[in-house]
């Protein structure tokens, strides 16, 4: 694992302008998605040329793009697709690509072995113990299962010299570490596959044993956000290398600010 002299702040990015408005705000990289199998399908994901450009931008700024391909692939995007969509981003120097499929890790491994794999908190890594089989097929950070204590993600330091990504800020899905099926299961747009249509935000009617009303019209499935600014230095100390804003959906104005909040801390 790379020393660094303070943790790495990555920041959401949901479109160009969000990218260049997190830069300006002092993250030290972003991640993003193509206009394919990224996991939020809805934002103002890069094509090709503008994927392109961002990493050159990023690099000229000294900070480093990973892509997400992170949702779960069918067996026929696997072998007719994602080489020829992942070539031109490898070939322009891409620093990562984030992954949740098992059969993306292999693939993406195989057929570019220089670039490096980031394991997803769709993964639902909770030990360290993994780490021979990570390794093997060139990860080289792991994003832990978002539902972990301090106490665990010591643990996992402890068991692994990967470096750890932990999201310390912004909303969490539901289900455990986002591996949610309630919205393909309500209205047929699988979060699996980057179209989640955030079910869990709506207010719901709670019924007891006997099927009366407990509860009206309440959000008991909305968590509240995340701030771990308070935990910057815990978390330091605990050996997490990079933390994570959560929010590819919001617009620039977000990213800056937040990013410029953690900056103004870590910094102190």
């Amino acid at each position: 694992m790379t020393k660094r002299a303070k943790p790495e702040i990555l920041a959401p990015a949901g479109s160009m302008e969000g990218l260049k408005a997190a830069i300006a705000a002092g993250c030290n990289a972003v991640y993003i998605g193509g206009n394919r199998f990224g996991a939020r399908a809805f934002a103002n994901n890069l094509d090709q040329d503008e994927m392109l450009e961002a990493i050159a931008y990023c690099h000229l700024h000294d900070v480093k793009l990973y892509m997400t391909v992170n949702t779960v692939l069918k067996d026929r995007e696997i072998k007719e697709a994602l080489f020829s969509y992942l070539r031109p981003y490898y070939e322009a120097g891409l620093d990562a690509v984030i992954v949740q499929d098992m059969g993306v890790l292999r693939f993406i491994s195989r057929h570019f072995p220089k670039l490096a794999i980031h394991a997803s908190t769709q993964m639902t890594l909770t030990m360290g113990k993994g780490k021979e089989f990570l390794e093997k097929y060139h990860v080289n950070r792991i994003v832990p299962a978002r539902e972990l204590t301090l106490r665990e993600l010591c643990t996992m330091r402890r068991e692994t010299s990967m470096e750890l990504e932990v999201f310390v800020h912004g909303a969490l899905c539901y289900c455990y570490s986002g591996q949610c099926l309630f919205s393909s299961m309500l209205g047929g747009r699988s979060g699996n596959r980057g179209r989640c249509a955030q079910p869990c935000r709506l207010a719901y009617s709670v019924l007891d044993e006997n099927h009366n009303t407990y509860e009206k019209e309440s959000f008991v499935l909305s968590l509240k956000d995340m701030c771990g600014i308070e935990d910057l230095n815990k978390l330091w100390e605990a050996g997490v290398y990079s933390l994570k804003i959560e929010g590819r959906m919001k617009q620039a104005p977000y990213a800056a600010g937040i990013v410029s909040f953690y900056r103004k801390y870590i910094d102190r």
